[in-house]
């Protein structure tokens, strides 16, 4: 616990673009706590090579996430926003981690068959021990919780398992990460297959909308909505496509379910999906020119990255430095 407050970690990848779902159900809601907790926010751009990437297009999306968190309204005093390649105690605590994490419980991560489906021709150890290097991410800073959805809850239960196996040999040495358990934000589905989440990697561009889609092509994606033939503005899992509508308007305006099926009560599809498109673009635009402002100040963003990836450093490296006294390795000889 620092300064009497809880540590909370969480981070996204730097590969594909964040869409609006990233958005309304992470990046939003972590401004939202931000004061609560002290935060960790990294760009993982380690966990994205499991999948060969440009490495120029690599290092420009990270710099786009890191001023997306910032444009989004994470304060960089506050809160520590680095890189996660960055801070070499995330790999140096990973291999450690390997040696406490079994085989089988690996075998176990529906994430990595699903990937190693979608990649067969690129299967990796990386992809195979990525929940490890997941779990020396959190555990690097004693994080007391982490918001993670349901495709990541088996991560964070094997995170449990290997700290608590490390603690049970050495002491208490890690923190037991708990599921955050406050606020969530909005869960946002594809508007081309509700009963699918919004995702950066689907294969359907008007499935997503993406933080940096002009407003265009924002209105476009939205008229193009699957909704159904019962013509009715309802919140209803009999509806998922119009929920879905609903969902993502309800987050965009901050109004409640039953004041946005009122407002559109008597109204056809078409006039709801053009207001859903208006208010997106009314949240998405500000946002996309606060980023573009924020990319040109390269002083700026280079002063946030060094110093913001020192202070990590600092935190993750007391905990490194306790784990390799514990497990036996030799003390450095300090000048």
């Amino acid at each position: 616990m620092l300064d009497g407050k809880k540590t909370l970690f969480s981070g996204m990848q730097a590969t594909g673009n964040l869409t609006l779902g990233n958005y309304l159900g992470a990046l939003k809601n972590w401004v939202t706590i931000s004061d609560e907790y002290n935060c960790f926010y990294s760009v993982v751009d380690m966990h994205s090579i499991t999948v060969r990437q440009d490495p120029a297009t690599l290092r420009k999306r990270a710099r786009i996430l890191l001023t997306l968190y910032l444009a989004a309204g994470l304060d960089p005093e506050k809160n520590c926003i680095y890189y996660q390649s960055h801070v070499s105690a995330h790999g140096e605590l990973a291999w450690i981690l390997n040696c406490f994490t079994y085989m089988g419980e690996l075998n176990r991560m529906t994430q990595f068959k699903d990937k190693s489906a979608k990649h067969a021709d690129n299967i990796n150890a990386g992809l195979f021990t990525y929940p490890v290097l997941m779990a020396a991410d959190i555990l690097l800073y004693q994080a007391d919780v982490v918001p993670v959805g349901i495709d990541q809850m088996q991560h964070l239960e094997i995170t449990r398992d290997i700290a608590g196996r490390f603690n049970s040999i050495y002491g208490d040495v890690f923190t037991i990460p708990e599921v955050y358990l406050g606020k969530v934000g909005a869960k946002i589905m594809s508007l081309q297959d509700p009963s699918k989440k919004m995702s950066k990697s689907d294969e359907n561009p008007n499935g997503s909308i993406y933080l940096m889609d002009d407003k265009d092509t924002i209105m476009r994606k939205c008229k193009r909505a699957v909704t159904d033939s019962v013509g009715m503005i309802r919140y209803s899992d009999d509806q998922p496509g119009v929920k879905n509508l609903i969902e993502i308007y309800r987050a965009c305006t901050g109004k409640s379910v039953d004041e946005v099926v009122k407002e559109f009560d008597g109204k056809g599809y078409g006039d709801f999906k053009t207001a859903v498109g208006e208010v997106v673009a009314a949240v998405l635009i500000p946002l996309q020119e606060e980023q573009a402002r924020l990319m040109a100040d390269k002083a700026y963003i280079d002063g946030i990255i060094k110093g913001n990836a020192e202070k990590a450093g600092y935190y993750a490296n007391k905990t490194l430095r306790k784990v390799q006294k514990k497990i036996g390795f030799p003390e450095r000889v300090r000048q």
